[in-house]
């Protein structure tokens, strides 16, 4: 039985300047996502964000990126939740894990939100309730907390960024197999990979 997902968000900052940082993880699986099903990105003033809606058979799946900065994520998500009627259950947040090492990816459902600004937002506007989806993508903790905000603020190497982004390319594949085989199948397939 397919996963009952109806809005896949990704986190991240807007602008050129955050682009290529590490925080922007959410941001990058989106984009990945969108065109591995044909879904056009566009902006959208109403959720302050940039969406999708996939095609047939998933035309009831939605995507989004907030552009409202990572610490008012909430806002976007809240808007869109609230207007197509998708309740948290039905909610997959994408973003950058610093306790995952680049290269790897892993699903969770509900939760606190371990320090992640774009999750306690998003917690928040949800009425407090935790209970969504995560994917998260593995970014590498820089060793001591002082080093936190520069590390997500900062680029990757390259040897890292090729890490993410195959677990990047490895998530849009189980995230494809929970829309048609459910959440178990997704997750024993992306939770084998290394």
């Amino acid at each position: 039985m397919s996963a009952d997902i109806r809005l896949i968000v990704g986190l991240g900052n807007p602008g050129p300047e955050y682009e290529q940082t590490r925080h922007n993880a959410g941001f990058w699986f989106i984009e990945e996502l969108a065109r591995t099903f044909s879904a056009t990105l566009t902006a959208d003033s109403k959720y302050q964000g940039i969406t999708a809606r996939l095609a047939a058979p998933y035309q009831d799946v939605r995507l989004l990126m907030p552009t409202t900065f990572m610490n008012r994520s909430g806002f976007s998500v809240g808007a869109m939740a609230t207007f197509f009627k998708v309740t948290p259950e039905q909610i997959l947040v994408v973003h950058d894990e610093l306790d995952l090492a680049p290269g790897v990816a892993r699903f969770k459902q509900g939760g606190g939100h371990g320090g992640h600004n774009g999750l306690r937002d998003i917690i928040r506007a949800l009425g407090n309730n935790n209970n969504f989806h995560r994917l998260r993508i593995g970014i590498g903790h820089p060793g001591h907390k002082d080093r936190v905000t520069p590390h997500v603020l900062g680029k990757p190497p390259a040897t890292d960024r090729e890490a993410i982004n195959k677990s990047i390319d490895d998530s849009v594949r189980a995230v494809e197999r929970a829309l048609t085989a459910g959440w178990l199948d997704a997750k024993q397939y992306l939770h084998s990979i290394r």
